[in-house]
């Protein structure tokens, strides 16, 4: 499939675009963080993965020179139309339609073949969560959908009606790591096969009945979840995060950051270890006293725990609660070699 690519038609200077709020309101999670995290050169050529709204964008190009540029990347059609108006308005940003795991294969046919940082920011944002004709959400009844991008693949209601009832509760388990995985799996198949499955509403029904009733309360909803399992499932975001992520670490030129907001505990460990084979690739036994398999770093961690959200940021955006954040920086080939030679090591 070819990219499609949405160029800018109007060139602008960088104050034209600090202070625009003409944009849908979005609050982007741990905005000032993650600029700070992948900002490192006026100058430099920039890669935001997940467009969105475009807040962290914005922001990127505020602090941009003349000669800065910014490349964004998101498969939501409504995120590519609110970039091709920011596209309009200032020539140093592009976007193209496309998933991330699409990255080396954008930057490729760009000619970017090293650049100054590469941001991500995973999941769903809130424009899609409140839309209830995306059916992201089980607080506004809407369709079985839950594809990132509206335009094609399948969307939930059909992947249902090729699955098993185990594979199911694999699926909301390992995403989701739901604890009643088992019963929530068997009482969505169940209400599917009655005919009792046809939106968002029905399947929050069906998770909060299957959860007993000790623990339906006090906490998040019982359908928390399984809904974000399921959106993982859906868009294959899992897939997506390996190979974006690894076509972003091989992009980034000596000195080039890597930042990664990620909203489930499974994104989050994936991430951590993508990254952690760049900073310890040696495949060794721990008990050598040195390397010789010939392994070289070529990343580090800027901070090895992840940047989570401030309590303000939280109050003013509660939907940053569970976000964090990895940062990493690519090293020279040069020093790599000098990290080299140590076996072991890993979170």
């Amino acid at each position: 499939m070819k990219l499609i690519w949405r160029s800018p038609r109007i060139s602008s200077s960088a104050s034209d675009v600090g202070g625009d709020k003409s944009y849908a309101e979005h609050i982007p999670v741990l905005r000032d963080a993650f600029i700070d995290a992948l900002f490192t050169d006026p100058d430099g050529y920039y890669v935001d993965c997940t467009f969105g709204r475009g807040g962290h964008s914005r922001e990127l190009l505020a602090k941009l020179s003349e000669n800065g540029r910014l490349l964004a990347i998101d498969r939501d059609p409504e995120a590519i139309a609110e970039g091709e108006r920011l596209a309009e308005e200032d020539g140093r940003f592009s976007i193209v339609h496309a998933d991330f795991a699409r990255l080396g294969e954008a930057l490729d046919e760009k000619g970017w073949h090293q650049v100054t940082g590469v941001g991500f920011d995973l999941g769903v944002s809130s424009p899609q969560v409140d839309n209830a004709e995306r059916g992201f959400s089980f607080q506004k009844n809407g369709p079985l959908d839950m594809r990132m991008d509206s335009s094609s693949g399948q969307p939930l209601s059909q992947m249902l009606e090729r699955v098993s009832e185990r594979e199911l509760a694999d699926i909301i388990y390992r995403f989701g790591d739901e604890r009643y995985s088992r019963r929530i799996a068997k009482s969505i198949l169940n209400a599917k096969h009655e005919g009792k499955l046809n939106s968002t509403s029905d399947l929050e029904n069906a998770c909060f009945h299957a959860t007993p009733k000790q623990a339906r309360h006090g906490g998040a909803h019982p359908a928390t979840r399984t809904f974000q399992a399921l959106r993982i499932w859906v868009n294959e975001e899992m897939d997506q995060i390996d190979v974006g992520v690894n076509a972003a670490m091989e992009h980034l030129k000596p000195g080039g950051r890597l930042a990664v907001i990620s909203f489930h505990s499974g994104e989050d460990r994936r991430i951590r270890d993508l990254i952690e084979a760049q900073v310890h690739p040696c495949k060794c036994p721990p008990q050598m006293p040195m390397c010789v398999c010939g392994k070289i770093p070529s990343m580090r961690w800027l901070q090895k725990k992840p940047v989570r959200p401030s309590d303000a940021e939280v109050a003013i955006n509660p939907r940053s609660r569970s976000s964090l954040m990895r940062i990493a920086e690519r090293i020279s080939e040069a020093e790599g070699r000098k990290l080299a030679g140590y076996s072991g090591g890993s979170l």
